[in-house]
């Protein structure tokens, strides 16, 4: 017979495989590192394989704990909803989310409606705004939870939910091979993008200036399609009539972003239910949706 897999023990693979580390694991969970060392182990003998690999100095998964994470958030996701549905249905409650705009704009909406649907008497108050102004408020305690942009094996603080490769975008198939500087259209300081996007050019040592300012994606984009410039956007968010610059033809790499969640110590319960459905949510919709819409935009590159 198979064996049977235990949801303690799978809700403690997916909590250290997203903190990346066995003692913040066990303080979300609210048990000893020896514990949670344990139930990893527990779970390992039960499947039979190893599904991470542990240095004194780090900890990754192996395939089988790869393959087994998709797997294990999807059990989860559907038994909290279930719980939710029988256990929680008077669960009330705010709940103050921060977000980039952009973000929320293209992968939130459904996320949030989901949440929402399953708890009617939870009141979400969702605010967008700037990256390192979102850090700033959640510091100043104005969030309860706060998705960021931060680069790749950032800061600890925060769980992953969603790798963004970023990329020129522009109405022109040809921006780099103009001369003079280089017009941008950015968002104001401080932005996670606009920063990659200079940083890139003066390392390329390419002239570079600010053409148009927005706080808004839609700005952003309406100030391209006008010819004022170019931009950078993660490269599912790129409009179809906009030409996707890439290096071979003189772009800069900019490599990729990461979007992170970070959560206040105590959390409430309508809280920890949110964090921990958006966490599932997107890791889903990253693991199997965002490739098909790559493929209808125009990448423009030199041919050899």
């Amino acid at each position: 017979m198979l064996p049977r897999l235990d949801f303690d023990l799978l809700r403690t693979f997916v909590t250290v495989a997203e903190t990346g580390n066995l003692t913040r694991a066990g303080e979300r969970l609210l048990l000893s590192q020896p514990t949670v060392s344990l139930q990893i182990k527990r779970l390992e003998e039960q499947l039979g394989c190893a599904l991470m690999e542990r240095t004194p100095r780090s900890l990754s998964l192996t395939s089988e704990g790869e393959t087994l994470l998709s797997y294990a958030r999807r059990i989860l996701s559907l038994t909290d909803e279930a719980v939710a549905r029988l256990v929680e249905p008077t669960m009330q409650g705010l709940v103050r989310l921060g977000t980039p705009e952009d973000f929320a704009t293209t992968h939130l909406s459904g996320v949030l409606a989901r949440f929402a649907e399953a708890h009617p008497n939870v009141a979400l108050e969702v605010t967008t705004d700037l990256t390192l102004n979102l850090i700033e408020r959640f510091k100043e305690g104005e969030f309860d939870l706060v998705l960021i942009k931060r680069e790749p094996m950032g800061p600890t603080d925060g769980v992953r939910v969603w790798r963004e490769p970023l990329v020129w975008a522009s109405t022109r198939p040809d921006p780099f091979e103009r001369g003079g500087p280089l017009p941008l259209v950015v968002s104001p300081h401080p932005c996670v993008y606009r920063k990659r996007a200079t940083h890139a050019l003066d390392r390329a040592g390419r002239p570079w200036r600010i053409a148009y300012t927005s706080t808004s994606l839609a700005g952003a984009q309406a100030a391209v399609r006008a010819g004022l410039g170019l931009t950078v956007l993660p490269k599912e968010m790129v409009p179809e009539d906009f030409f996707i610059i890439d290096t071979a033809a003189g772009a800069p790499d900019l490599s990729d972003t990461e979007i992170a969640l970070m959560r206040v110590p105590s959390l409430s319960i309508p809280a920890e239910r949110l964090a921990d459905h958006m966490v599932r949510s997107l890791e889903r919709r990253e693991g199997t949706g965002s490739s098909r819409a790559w493929n209808s935009h125009k990448t423009i590159h030199i041919s050899e």
